[in-house]
């Protein structure tokens, strides 16, 4: 898996932590996180899954200077200072990856992903329907085996009380681990909850893709 050149930085989708409403957050992946919700959010819901690399973004700088150049981060650009205004920390630029196959499983998919050592870390973006807690008690025993999971999705989809949820998951190969959940019900910044166990098997797939 290689870098592509598509980012939530690049001049034609500048979205950066503390523009637009988006909250600046005190660690780098969150911010990284909070950006790619935002870009997703310009691009409106019913979306495919997006996948990124997570590279430093002074790294990009100085040894991808003409794809730093693209995706605007000159010194003066998104970024510009390697921190986000008054917080310290190195920044992540988030880089689009191909389109991913609709017809592979999502965790097939990301079992057969090898990222070079230039990314420090990746991110995903998907939007699922949901239940909340009061309701999973309902599910059917038998749905909640792993060979009836299309049975279950398409009995969540049917019940009254399904909520459609963007989820942001992203991890680092140093074990930092970081998610951001916006629901289409609440769909505004100040309503994106974020924290680290929120979606945690989609983190764990996430992960393993820097293991071996």
């Amino acid at each position: 898996m290689g870098m592509d050149n598509t980012s939530p930085d690049a001049p034609d989708a500048p979205v950066t932590a503390g523009d637009s409403g988006t909250p600046v957050a005190a660690r780098p992946l969150t911010r990284a996180l909070l950006e790619i919700d935002a870009y997703a959010s310009g691009l409106g819901w019913d979306g495919p899954a997006r996948l990124f690399a997570l590279v430093d973004t002074d790294r990009l700088r100085t040894e991808e200077p003409e794809l730093a150049e693209r995706l605007g981060l000159d010194e003066d650009g998104p970024g510009g200072t390697g921190t986000a205004p008054g917080v310290g920390g190195p920044s992540l630029t988030p880089i689009e990856q191909d389109e991913l196959p609709a017809d592979a499983p999502l965790d097939e998919f990301l079992a057969g992903i090898a990222w070079p050592d230039a990314v420090a870390g990746c991110a995903l973006c998907v939007e699922r329907l949901m239940l909340p807690p009061s309701a999973e008690s309902e599910i059917p025993g038998e749905l909640r085996r792993e060979e009836n999971i299309d049975a279950l999705a398409r009995w969540v989809a049917e019940h009254p009380e399904r909520q459609e949820v963007r989820m942001t998951v992203g991890v680092l190969r140093d074990g930092e681990r970081e998610s951001a959940l916006r629901l289409r019900t609440r769909d505004a910044e100040t309503e994106v909850m974020t924290g680290p166990d929120l979606v945690p098997g989609l983190t764990e797939a996430l992960a393993a893709t820097f293991e071996g």
